[in-house]
């Protein structure tokens, strides 16, 4: 690339970048790497750019550039290259999700980061990370959720899936109690969505002027969909609400209507 030279840098030149996405090192991963490198040395560069505060910041590679140090190397190569603020954090962003380096929620936070501070639009973001965008808003859905349960995915005690599945559940206190059980007995994630579409049907008030013909037609809609219908009118004008937990609800009910995601 243009402006760009690879040179050996002391680590004593070289600082983290404040805004890396990935905020847990694996200390294991740390010392198997560092063990590789003692022996055969750092073979792929770090990249970096001058730092306006003191030698050089890092852009890409801060789990070699720890290994590094914990092998007791003194010096590495490194690429130097210019980039903008907002590319730095971009491509901070892009190496992780390339390497599957982040945690569901650090990933998470770096789509809510970039948006914030780039002004992108989830769409705009999809597609310069490759995502499409339903995945994007999956995965900033969780944010939405207790911090205790946003550790437990952190921590690999619930899926990424399995968080999302509680979002069905609005009662903040309610999701923490599921989350809990979730992870002491093993729920997976279909098991779930049994007890979210069980919960949500004990905390829907029934509408006391329904005849019976709609409430009829209600209860087949309700199977025909698996999930949670409401008829609100009488047989002359009403309208009909589907509830759903997630996107890939959602897209599951499209699809029974013959309606695709594209169209």
């Amino acid at each position: 690339m243009k402006n760009e030279k690879m040179i050996i840098l002391p680590l004593s030149e070289i600082r983290a970048n404040p805004n890396q996405p990935r905020t847990h090192f694996d200390e294991n991963e740390l010392k198997s790497l560092a063990q590789s490198i003692k022996s055969i040395g750092l073979i792929q560069p770090i990249i970096v750019q001058s730092s306006s505060l003191f030698g050089y910041e890092i852009v890409a590679g801060e789990r070699r550039f720890r290994a590094s140090a914990l092998a007791g190397l003194s010096e590495i190569p490194a690429i130097i290259r210019d980039f903008t603020a907002d590319q730095v954090e971009t491509v901070a962003l892009l190496e992780n999700i390339q390497r599957q380096d982040l945690n569901p929620i650090e990933e998470a936070l770096a789509y809510q980061n970039i948006i914030k501070n780039q002004e992108l639009t989830q769409e705009q973001l999809a597609e310069i990370v490759g995502k499409s965008r339903t995945y994007l808003t999956n995965m900033l859905r969780l944010l939405s959720l207790p911090e205790k349960i946003q550790d437990a995915v952190k921590d690999q005690r619930l899926s990424n899936v399995q968080a999302r599945t509680l979002l069905g559940i609005k009662d903040k206190q309610a999701q923490l109690e599921l989350a809990e059980r979730a992870i002491a007995e093993g729920l997976t994630v279909r098991q779930l969505e049994q007890i979210v579409r069980q919960i949500t049907k004990k905390t829907t008030v029934p509408s006391l002027d329904k005849n019976l013909f709609i409430s009829d037609v209600e209860e087949k809609l309700k199977q025909y969909f698996g999930t949670i219908v409401k008829i609100k009118g009488n047989e002359s004008k009403g309208k009909i609400e589907l509830d759903y937990a997630d996107l890939d609800e959602l897209n599951r009910i499209l699809e029974l209507l013959g309606i695709s995601e594209e169209a």
